[in-house]
């Protein structure tokens, strides 16, 4: 396996961990797909991959995650489990599609940092989302984001094997906007809790004098 493969199978493996983010089932579903139309191959440890119960038991589990997500509050009470279970499966679906050449130390260790890190990234916008929706709509509003999460993992997952160079590209545009804009969002926090209320100064504010009595 030369550099150009393995830098391939990665951009795959995080392309795919990504859409674990959005639903767990849905990208090793696909994956399955892809494995028994012959546009993946896996190594000897994933070669169950390609059976038909792992795509019957990846379809089954698929479909009971979506409809449950459509279910008001249950969808906020999955997100408590979601996260941990994302991060899992990121790991193991990035894993799945490393080449059988890449040793097993440099391949887990990509697997649990690249996969798990932006399947668990991915999860969290989402459940931040679906907690802002409930906050404003009662829950009511749940459903929007759960259509968006569900179209989200499929278009993901079959574009990070159609195409894995955009979209590991894209998720490295998207991690490195939500890292600019987090500060700058923490910032205006404190600005509120600290500064008293009226128009914001333009200028610095001065500091308290601690020698007046």
């Amino acid at each position: 396996m030369d550099n150009w493969e393995i830098a391939l199978s990665v951009m795959v493996g995080v392309g795919l961990s990504a859409a674990c983010g959005f639903r767990i089932f849905i990208p090793p579903l696909v994956l399955c797909v892809a494995g028994k139309a012959g546009q993946m191959t896996f190594g000897p440890d994933f070669a169950w991959m390609t059976s038909d119960v792992a795509l019957a038991a990846f379809g089954l589990a698929a479909a009971l995650e979506v409809c449950a997500y459509y279910v008001p509050w249950l969808d906020n009470a999955l997100d408590t489990v979601a996260a941990p279970a994302a991060v899992v499966a990121g790991t193991l679906t990035s894993a799945s599609v490393f080449g059988a050449e890449m040793s097993p130390w440099l391949k887990w260790s990509l697997a649990a940092i690249a996969g798990g890190g932006a399947a668990g990234a991915v999860q969290l916008t989402t459940t931040v989302t679906r907690g802002a929706s409930s906050a404003l709509t009662g829950g009511s509003g749940n459903w929007i984001v759960s259509t968006g999460e569900g179209i989200g993992a499929v278009v993901t997952a079959i574009l990070a094997i159609v195409i894995p160079v955009l979209v590991f590209f894209g998720l490295v545009l998207l991690a490195g906007y939500i890292i600019y804009r987090n500060p700058l969002k923490m910032y205006r926090q404190w600005r509120v809790r600290n500064l008293p209320e009226g128009p914001v100064p333009e200028g610095p504010v001065p500091e308290p004098n601690v020698m007046a009595t």
